[in-house]
């Protein structure tokens, strides 16, 4: 019989195989003792799931449809300070189960013997650990525990009444101090001294401060990034402990910091380069000072990342070091999409001097047999007319571009025109803090007046000069800047054509400056949950600053040279003086007309104060100026004319956008002016 039946289960088992393929799905469903999990999908229906067997029946639907909302199943009443109250209410445990419909008073009788320890907890992560809580359940609890009847199942459920909660914070805790120790390479580097200094000066400048864990996450938060900014991308941060001492309610704050070891800069590689030679790419990241062996610095690489995008082949860049399995030497890896060759630009905008303003600019990024970038532009206005194109070179190693351009120009005054065409070809470097350029240049410009007859109109005049250009930045910020300077310097020597050739000279130079004014702005009351801002340059002196702007231009020839009207000076507008029309401050014509000088003088001194909101420095800032400026044939006729005003200022994300209310002294007339953005 035993070996009968093993026989038979030698076949019995393909039978049964193919009887659970064509089993039907339904049938095997009806046979299964398998349990069903059912999940409520809100918790609104949370109560239905107390049955072992679901019922999904129409008439079960139909009946829960009709149910109305459920409402609040309590209210909390919070008696505390105001600066607290809102985030005690938005974190506390028990709001989690306000809306729950199934929710009894004894399970709320339940939260309410943790809620205390709750709150304990979010009021020491404020600074407040010695507090005073008292949790008053809402009146009749008890006897709503004790009625265990269930009513109508489709009522909504009755409220369990007002919780009160009486807080009282008690005396919140101070950072008494905060020390930062240091672990690995960075501990004994003698070239990593200045770095630990700037971390420990930033971790410290939370002492004195009332503690709290956003700022306290936040300090070391701070204290990793710079870690890992310069020489040690490995960093971490080993330990930390908040020491909290009750009896005198401060707070001792400690961060050991593990650098690992120092790395170093390793060869570039380039990803993506396909219709621009990667050595472009490679050049640009050199240039930032991103050289093999050199350390590895945050900062760099995002310089580099910069200039690779400014550089106008790219549409996105993705500058990064890979990780070292071994060794010190971190791999630059530059990742590129590259632009398209060729693009057109169609634009519209307007300005209060010049009215609406419609531009075409086509860029070719490879001119074909070059290589060099060609950017041509046609822009048109109410008074000035433009058609240019300026091509350049790849930089070399040493950053340096060869450029071509021409321009020609037309400019409406009252009731001249100038029409003007320009040759230049020089070369030029773009750096950070610097910009270096020389070039030869032609100059040719004609001057016509509506009052004067075509016989006796001026002849063209034009020049060929050789110039050197240097500027310098050193703000403090390239979008804000709050303090610094910039100073550009131009020089030129040349000679007039046509029939009188004559030497001449030019110089042009601009100085802008900024001082802080005041001392530096309070931190803020904190926000409960948000870090306080005791790093960020934002946080600004309390007066605001004075920015000093000073320029000055002077063409050195003889009377009888005729310099061309695009070499001499003419002021007045928007950036430059205030009140007075673009143009309008220059020497008087024999027709009426203001035309350039061979002197220029131009003074603006500007107090930008801030806006405070609620007792914290707002985007909006207000400002107060003075602009003088004068345009002379001789260095002892120059007497300015002065604009008075003010303005308002908001800090976008893209710089500050400043609308001027402007009063010409001499001209006795308000004007408006609007900028947008800082250059320098």
């Amino acid at each position: 019989m035993k070996s009968l039946l093993q026989g038979r289960a030698l076949w019995a088992w393909p039978s049964v195989f193919c009887v659970a393929l064509l089993w039907p799905p339904g049938a095997a469903a009806q046979t299964s003792a398998a349990p069903v999990l059912n999940v409520p999908d809100s918790a609104a229906d949370a109560d239905d799931t107390a049955s072992d067997a679901p019922d999904n029946s129409a008439e079960t639907r139909r009946a829960r449809a009709a149910r109305p909302p459920a409402g609040p199943r309590f209210e909390v009443d919070m008696q505390a300070p105001d600066a607290m109250r809102d985030f005690l209410l938005r974190h506390m445990e028990v709001q989690r189960y306000r809306e729950l419909r199934n929710l009894d008073a004894n399970e709320l009788g339940r939260l309410l013997a943790q809620a205390p320890a709750n709150l304990r907890e979010l009021l020491a992560t404020l600074g407040y650990f010695s507090p005073g809580i008292e949790v008053v359940p809402p009146p009749g609890l008890g006897d709503a525990a004790a009625d265990t009847g269930t009513g109508n199942r489709n009522a909504a459920p009755p409220s369990l009444g007002t919780i009160t909660v009486k807080i009282d914070p008690g005396p919140v805790t101070q950072v008494a101090s905060v020390t930062v120790s240091f672990v690995g390479d960075i501990a004994t580097a003698p070239q990593a001294e200045a770095q630990r200094a700037d971390i420990q000066r930033e971790a410290g400048l939370i002492a004195g401060l009332p503690f709290s864990q956003a700022d306290w996450d936040s300090a070391k938060t701070a204290a990793l990034r710079r870690l890992i900014a310069q020489r040690y991308p490995s960093g971490r941060v080993q330990n930390s402990l908040a020491d909290i001492d009750s009896q005198t309610h401060q707070a001792r704050l400690y961060i050991e910091l593990d650098s690992g070891k120092a790395m170093r800069m390793g060869d570039v590689m380039v990803q993506g380069a396909e219709r621009y030679d990667a050595v472009t790419a490679e050049r640009l990241v050199r240039l930032s000072g991103l050289t093999p062996g050199s350390d590895y610095d945050l900062e760099k690489l995002q310089d580099a990342q910069r200039r690779i995008a400014e550089s106008g082949y790219y549409d996105s860049v993705f500058v990064y070091v890979e990780p070292a399995t071994d060794g010190d030497t971190l791999p630059v890896m530059v990742q590129l999409r590259e632009a398209k060759r060729q693009k057109v630009v169609i634009g519209v905008g307007g300005s209060t001097d010049n009215g609406a303003r419609l531009s075409l600019e086509h860029t070719h990024n490879s001119v074909p047999g070059i290589g060099w970038r060609a950017v041509s532009k046609l822009q048109l206005e109410r008074i000035d007319q433009l058609a240019s194109t300026d091509w350049s070179s790849t930089p070399n190693n040493d950053g340096w571009r060869k450029i071509v351009g021409a321009q020609l120009a037309k400019q409406l005054d009252d009731f001249t025109t100038t029409s003007s065409q320009r040759l230049r070809v020089g070369q030029t470097q773009l750096g950070v803090e610097y910009d270096r350029s020389f070039y030869l240049q032609y100059d040719r410009a004609r001057v016509s007046s509506s009052l004067v007859s075509a016989t006796a109109q001026e002849e063209a005049k034009s020049s060929v000069s050789a110039n050197y250009a240097w500027t310098r930045r050193r703000f403090d910020d390239l979008v804000f800047p709050h303090r610094g300077y910039g100073l550009a310097v131009e020089l030129g020597a040349g000679y007039t054509l046509g029939t009188t050739r004559l030497p001449f000279g030019r110089t042009q130079a601009r100085w802008l400056t900024y001082w802080p004014l005041g001392a530096i702005s309070q931190v803020a009351d904190p926000v409960p949950g948000q870090p306080r801002d005791v790093i960020s340059p934002t946080r600004r002196t309390q007066l605001g600053r004075l920015a000093l702007r000073v320029e000055g231009g002077a063409v050195v020839a003889r009377d009888s040279a005729p310099i061309p009207d695009t070499q001499l000076f003419i002021t007045g507008g928007d950036n430059t003086v205030r009140g007075y029309g673009l143009r309008d401050i220059g020497v008087p014509r024999a027709d009426g007309s203001i035309g350039p000088g061979r002197y220029k003088a131009v003074v603006s001194l500007e107090w930008q104060r801030p806006i405070w909101n609620a007792d914290q420095r707002s985007n909006w800032e207000n400002v107060l100026f003075i602009d003088g400026g004068a345009i002379a044939n001789k260095a002892g006729d120059l007497k300015p004319v002065w604009g008075v005003g003010t303005g308002i200022r908001y800090n976008s994300p893209v710089g500050p956008l400043q609308l001027d209310l402007a009063y010409g002294l001499e001209t006795r007339r308000f004007r408006i002016h609007l900028n947008v953005g800082f250059t320098f």
